[in-house]
């Protein structure tokens, strides 16, 4: 079986026509969902790019091996999906200068084929000034480039041309395409006619950024990007934000259409599995913030599409239950026959594939931030100056108007608001505990929003309790891994001194 994994970037379940959205349009998702496996709650470990991927590349939660930073890829001596893969025979073919994940020296052990397709950033040439409340929100114009001319629409094309050059040459080794796509990553601004697809009038109601019990980086993080006086000049800004982010998932949808279509056109649909998954999500105006923040566990930034079509799936079929995105590596592997060589901490999803329900007991976990306060991690808080300054000039030279400045100021001058954190939440409730902040607890029964948080009340005590001890447990259980190979024990005869 083929493996075709596309891997968007920053798209939060929630903002997905078969996720209930009443308003944007992505028919490809929807026929995915239908064609295929629908997961409902599917949660990421992480919500920045670097260490989700590394997670839901391996199987491990970010602490077991200290990948919580951008800074800290997976290393050679590492185990990751790709290189399984790779060893078992496959054809690993990657293209996607968006990395977050690898080591350079992981590369050649993990990956067949690297592709870097050229093509214009994110952002447009037209760039609002300064002054106007859009450029303050991350908002720009519609993109100075068709929508066939962007980055991502040229790497699924390529991998197209990838599969149909096999194709045609009878190359019956099997294949995994991985993808890492830019869209709907901020800023916020797509190519036309999906930058203006939606008006902000129609957009639902947001989260208002009002909500009780708030960690402090929610106030800091709107003083920093100034959204407030954005808000005050337009009232109505973050319904635009999230009006042109919707924009920009119908716009991913579309791309995935191309993919869908040569699968079925080719005849490769029948042998190939199609994984369409995000690393986490974005505020998108949420809360009256945007983008995502390395502390921040809302539902917004962790529950992330996941959407499986592949032979002998149950066509339709919705898991309500919750599952982690780190559970993709033991999926694979089943579906594929490969073994799983290493220890990790994802369950494959193979049965609810087949049509079975999930566990409706499971809890799932997440965590974030840094030691940066008081001073135990910062180097490995963003804004890091030897490490940054060259993408910020990268980013720059491209034309993008990517916030580094404000993001990453706030993380050195402001390193308490992003302590580290962790989540767990059940179908029912969730709990995120910061030793050196805001903890929170929310009733998802009652607040699915996450606008009230009831940690420390009486009412919840027991919930709270019970939740508490089952994340002392996951820490207890989930803090490193025991390689599988054995090594000798006697002593090395060349170092003992007669």
């Amino acid at each position: 079986m083929n493996i075709i994994l596309l891997n968007p970037d920053e798209m939060r379940a929630e903002s997905v026509g078969c996720y209930g959205h009443p308003l944007v349009q992505t028919p490809n998702m929807d026929r995915l969902a239908h064609e295929g496996v629908r997961f409902d709650q599917c949660h990421a470990q992480h919500t920045v790019c670097g260490p989700s991927r590394c997670s839901f590349l391996t199987g491990w939660y970010p602490h077991v091996r200290g990948h919580r930073t951008l800074f800290y890829p997976l290393q050679p001596e590492e185990p990751n999906l790709l290189r399984s893969l790779k060893e078992a025979g496959y054809y690993v073919y990657w293209d996607g200068g968006h990395n977050d994940c690898l080591a350079p020296e992981s590369f050649p052990l993990s990956v067949s084929e690297l592709r870097d397709t050229p093509g214009p950033w994110l952002s447009s040439g037209r760039l609002f000034e300064q002054d106007d409340p859009r450029a303050e929100t991350h908002l720009q114009p519609a993109t100075d480039y068709a929508q066939e001319e962007s980055t991502d629409c040229r790497r699924i094309d390529r991998a197209i041309e990838f599969m149909e050059d096999r194709r045609r040459n009878h190359n019956d080794q099997p294949f995994v395409v991985y993808l890492p796509l830019l869209y709907p990553h901020e800023p916020y601004c797509a190519p036309a006619p999906w930058h203006d697809m939606y008006a902000h009038e129609d957009v639902p109601a947001l989260r208002p950024p009002e909500g009780a019990g708030k960690p402090l980086y929610h106030a800091v993080k709107r003083d920093y990007f100034r959204h407030r006086g954005a808000e005050k000049r337009d009232p109505q800004i973050m319904r635009r934000v999230n009006a042109t982010y919707l924009g920009m998932v119908s716009y991913a949808d579309w791309m995935l259409g191309r993919m869908m279509a040569y699968l079925d056109a080719s005849g490769l649909a029948e042998n190939t599995a199609l994984v369409y998954f995000s690393d986490h999500g974005d505020y998108a105006g949420d809360y009256g913030l945007v983008e995502k923040w390395p502390s921040g566990l809302e539902d917004v930034l962790t529950r992330v599409p996941l959407l499986i079509r592949a032979p002998g799936v149950t066509p339709g079929h919705v898991v309500a239950e919750p599952v982690e995105l780190q559970d993709l590596p033991a999926t694979i592997h089943e579906l594929t026959g490969v073994p799983l060589a290493y220890t990790q901490f994802g369950r494959s999803l193979v049965p609810q594939l087949r049509g079975a329900p999930g566990d409706p007991d499971r809890a799932v976990f997440a965590e974030g931030g840094y030691d940066g306060f008081p001073g135990r991690e910062v180097h490995a808080l963003e804004g890091h100056p030897p490490r940054e300054a060259p993408r910020k000039a990268r980013v720059e030279a491209a034309g993008g108007t990517y916030r580094m400045g404000a993001k990453l100021r706030m993380q050195q001058e402001r390193p308490e608001t992003v302590t580290r954190c962790a989540m767990i939440r059940t179908r029912t409730h969730k709990l995120v505990r910061r030793p050196l902040g805001v903890d929170e607890l929310y009733d998802l029964t009652q607040d699915p929003r996450e606008l009230r948080n009831v940690h420390g009340s009486d009412e919840y005590a027991a919930v709270q309790s019970a939740l508490e001890q089952a994340l002392l447990d996951w820490y207890v259980t989930t803090s490193d891994i025991v390689p599988l190979q054995e090594y000798p024990r006697d002593l090395p005869q060349q170092y003992v001194v007669e």
